[in-house]
């Protein structure tokens, strides 16, 4: 701890600011490339730090990047007063409609939310649900719904009736039918 460092502002201006200042200094009809900018600065400025190179290509392709810099053959220039400004990436915005002055643009509704629109809600299913929430549910497969016929429900019958009409199916394929066959009173 007893060597610490204390950081102290560099006394050269910003790498922006020294740029510009190196391409109006250079004044070249084509621009300047990397390697004269740099000259130029290290020339100028003494103090700057070790990843001074690293540092002013960073600078550089920010500048390129947001239209402050043109980069044309291998050279940086500034842009001339004529050129329009690097829109950002996407789509452009709509334009707005002019108002005649004195009115203000109409409140607009809220935006609608992205995605999907939610599912209406049921009423009896929401019922349903609220019903049965403080009960346990019973582990494994739920039973089957069993379909009661007329005559189940008035007691003829005993066994439990399924769908099929009062015939418990076995598991597995079921036997293959064979063809009545045809008597000879039908003629």
């Amino acid at each position: 701890m007893a060597t610490e460092e204390v950081s102290k502002p560099p006394s050269h201006p910003t790498y922006p600011e020294m740029i510009m200042a190196a391409i109006e200094a250079l004044d070249e009809k084509g621009g300047s490339n990397k390697s004269a900018i740099a000259r130029h600065i290290a020339s100028t400025y003494q103090d700057l730090s070790e990843s001074h190179a690293s540092l002013l290509t960073a600078h550089l392709a920010r500048m390129k990047e947001s239209g402050e810099l043109l980069f044309v053959k291998n050279n940086y220039m500034r842009p001339g007063p004529d050129v329009p400004p690097k829109r950002g990436r996407g789509r452009p915005p709509k334009p707005k409609p002019e108002l005649p002055p004195g009115e203000t643009a109409a409140p607009r509704p809220p935006p609608r939310p992205r995605g999907r629109p939610p599912k209406p809600k049921d009423p009896v299913a929401a019922a349903v649900a609220k019903a049965t929430s403080g009960m346990p549910r019973r582990r494994g497969r739920p039973p089957k719904k069993v379909a009661r016929s007329a005559g189940t429900e008035a007691g003829s019958s005993t066994a439990p009736a399924t769908a099929g009409g009062g015939i418990k199916r076995g598991r597995g394929r079921p036997p293959k039918v064979k063809p009545a066959v045809a008597s000879d009173d039908a003629v």
